[in-house]
C-alpha cells in the first residue's frame, strides 16, 4: 500500500482526532504541517478535482469569518485555491491522501474505518 499522508494543522482538535484514530488502528503515516511547509496550488487543484474546492474550502472556521467581504465574494476555484494557499487554514482538515489517487476530507470514524486498513 502507498504511504498515507494526513495534511493540516497540529493543534486543531480534529487533527488530534483522526491522528489519534490513525495511531489507534495501526496505520502509518506522514503528517504535512501546513504551517510549517505550506501548500501549493497544484496539489489543492488536483485535489479540487477530485473533491471540489466548496468541499476543500472550510468556510465554517474563524479564518474565513475573518476574510474581507472582497474574499468572500464571487468564489470560484480559482480564487478559493488562492486564498486557501495564502492561508492553509482555510483548507477542510484533514485531509488524507491514500494510495491509488484516493482523498478523504474531514475526518468521521467510520467513513476512515471504510477506506483504511486496521
Amino acid at each position: 500500500m502507498k504511504p498515507i499522508t494526513i495534511y493540516g494543522i497540529p493543534n486543531c482538535d480534529t487533527m488530534k482526532k483522526a491522528r489519534s484514530w490513525l495511531e489507534a488502528h495501526g496505520v502509518d503515516y506522514t503528517f504535512h504541517d501546513y504551517k510549517k511547509v505550506g501548500i501549493d496550488a497544484e496539489r489543492l487543484a488536483a485535489w479540487s478535482k477530485k473533491v471540489g474546492w466548496e468541499t476543500l474550502l472550510n468556510r465554517a472556521g474563524t479564518t474565513f469569518r475573518k476574510l474581507a467581504d472582497s474574499d468572500k465574494q464571487d468564489l470560484n476555484e480559482a480564487k478559493a485555491i488562492a486564498l486557501m494557499v495564502a492561508q492553509p487554514s482555510l483548507i477542510k482538515r484533514p485531509v488524507l491522501e491514500l494510495g491509488g489517487g484516493k482523498l478523504l476530507v474531514g475526518f468521521k470514524r467510520e467513513i476512515y474505518a471504510d477506506a483504511l486498513p486496521g
